[in-house]
Formats: C-alpha cells, structure tokens, sequence
C-alpha cells in the first residue's frame, strides 16, 4: 500500500483511498468542502513521489508546475510526501548583497540565500524582520540570469514596519531571513506564440519585469506588451532597462502611463487599464499577468476576462497592505 508521509509521520494509504480521506481518516486537519474536485479548497503540494494526472486535471499549469494537487481526487499510486500551501516553504539564511535606490519611495534588495532557490521568476518570498514582523516581496530576479541573487522591490509604506527597517536600517553585508518561494503568478513556457500582457503600478513592476524577461530569455515569439503605471513620471524605474529590451526585441512593448499631471513625451495619460484595453479591446487568447494595487488587479481582472481572456489565463499579484486579508485565487 502507498505511504503517505505529512510533517514527518507516514500514513498507510488503502487501495482506492485519497489523500485526503487517507489523512482525515488520522485526525488531519486538511481544508476540503466539495470533496469532488470543484472547488479545490483541498489543494496540496507534493513535495515527493508521483501525483496521478487527474488530481490535477483543471488546475492552472502555474499550480501544476509548482506540485499542487486536489487532495479530494488523488488516489496515490505510489509513496508520496505531502504539505499544506502554507507549509510547504521554510526559513532560509540570506546575506543582503545591495540596495540600490529605484525611485523616491522603491528600492531594489539584492539578497544571497545561504543555498540556491528553487523559485520561478515572479513569485515571492517572505522577508524577516524578526520572528514576528515579516512581509511578502516579489522576486524580479530570474534564476537562469542572475543565478544565485535574488532580487526584491521594496516600496516605503508609511508606518511600515518591515518596509521602513528595509529603507532605513537595513545595509549591504547584514543577514536576514527569508522563507521560500510562493505564488501563481509566473511564466509557463509551452505556448511560444501566444499575446502575453503584463498590467503593473509601482512596486508591481518587479514581478513582471522577472516575468519579461524569464519569457524573452526563453523565446517567447508572441506580442508581449507590459505597461507600468504611476501617478507621476517620478513614480517609473527601470525605464531605460526596459526601453532596451523593447529596442532588441520588436515584439515587446513597453508602455509607461501617467495618471496625473503633465505627461512628458513617450508616456500614455491615464490608468494602465484603460491604456491597455484602447491598445487591445479583444482580449481572446491573451495571457495576462496582472500585479499592483489591489483595486486596480481587481478591476483589470474583470475587465480583461470580459474582454475575452480566459480565467485560467489571468495570473494576478495584489500587493495587499499588512493586516489586510489576501485574496486567494485558485
């Protein structure tokens, strides 16, 4: 019979038992409601052995990538070594390599993790301030370029605790704490030439500037454009960077709005939603990657997918404010 082992204690799985029945049936607490594969309120991760195919049947390919399964729908055919989401990561000793100044209010953290990361570029990590202060950053970084640097956009928050200690106390050379890599919002290889369209504001440009360039570096043919929105030109970083790939790469756009003010030459006026429906009112094949002030993730959730774009093909990463609730995607 499979073994199914969850925070070091295996499990004897009977034949044509799920997980889930299997671990519930031992007093483990596992989240589930439909327990038909609908609602994926069970979903798990594998951190080793085989996962049938239909425990994954429906799922982002994102989810697929990183190991999720429907706890509901798997009947294990082999040992398998399982998690919950929340606790499929662990602290991991970083070394911070360098901050560099972004704007008025964004720097970029340079960490070193004391061993590589598994990670894909957009994602996030957790940063420590201690052990009970901590907050959750994109990654910029992409794996195969930068190797063993991660790279994290860290945005001033009035009254922030963790983003205050970042801007204010932390240097090159001190040693922090990170947990490991989380989140959907990721490029996918496997579909070379489709439209990719990369919505941002503030901060929300680090995962997508991982996300760009993870997919450039891979070949990506289709038409990728990306817009960055701010109130102010004050408000844009990593222009130039960006500016240059657009120049090698004449299927990427680079589109920086302005929603306030005068607009100097080469910038759009108004919010990169509405910028980004003129440029594109048919949405139908797009995938989007959407990242940024939670009002605005929301809303362009909705409006791209009644533009056409598929459900499963909108990936999204609200920058939600500490002590607010996270929505959860499935």
């Amino acid at each position: 019979m499979p073994r199914i082992t969850y925070e070091g204690i295996g499990y004897e799985c009977n034949p044509g038992q799920t997980v889930l029945d299997c671990l519930t049936a031992q007093g483990v607490a596992v989240p589930s409601s439909c327990r038909t594969g609908v609602c994926q309120s069970c979903l798990m991760r594998a951190l080793g052995g085989g996962v049938p195919e239909v425990a994954q049947a429906g799922l982002k390919s994102t989810l697929v990538a990183q190991g999720y399964f429907k706890a509901c729908s798997c009947v294990p055919t082999e040992d398998l070594r399982v998690a919950l989401p929340d606790a499929a990561g662990l602290k991991l000793a970083a070394s911070v390599v360098s901050i560099e100044p972004l704007n008025t209010d964004i720097v970029a953290v340079r960490l070193r993790p004391e061993r590589p990361l598994d990670y894909r570029a957009g994602q996030f990590i957790r940063l420590y301030r201690d052990a009970q202060q901590s907050r959750c950053y994109s990654l910029a970084s992409v794996p195969h370029l930068e190797e063993d640097i991660l790279e994290i956009h860290v945005r001033q928050i009035p009254g922030g605790r963790v983003s205050s200690w970042v801007h204010e106390q932390l240097h090159a050379g001190d040693a922090v704490e990170i947990a490991d890599s989380a989140g959907q919002c990721f490029y996918v290889p496997g579909a070379p030439d489709q439209p990719l369209l990369l919505l941002g504001t503030g901060s929300g440009l680090a995962p997508l500037y991982g996300i760009l360039r993870d997919a450039l570096s891979q070949g990506h043919r289709g038409p990728v454009r990306l817009y960055h929105g701010s109130a102010s030109p004050a408000g844009l970083y990593r222009a130039e960077q960006l500016q240059a790939l657009a120049a090698t790469h004449p299927h990427f756009h680079y589109v920086p709005c302005i929603s306030a003010g005068p607009v100097p030459s080469g910038m759009r006026q108004g919010n990169v939603l509405e910028a980004a429906l003129a440029d594109q009112p048919d949405m139908t094949s797009w995938r989007v990657f959407l990242c940024g002030h939670p009002d605005m993730v929301q809303e362009a959730r909705l409006q791209v997918f009644l533009a056409g774009a598929a459900s499963a093909d909108i990936h999204a990463d609200p920058f939600v404010p500490s002590g607010a609730p996270i929505p959860r995607q499935p």
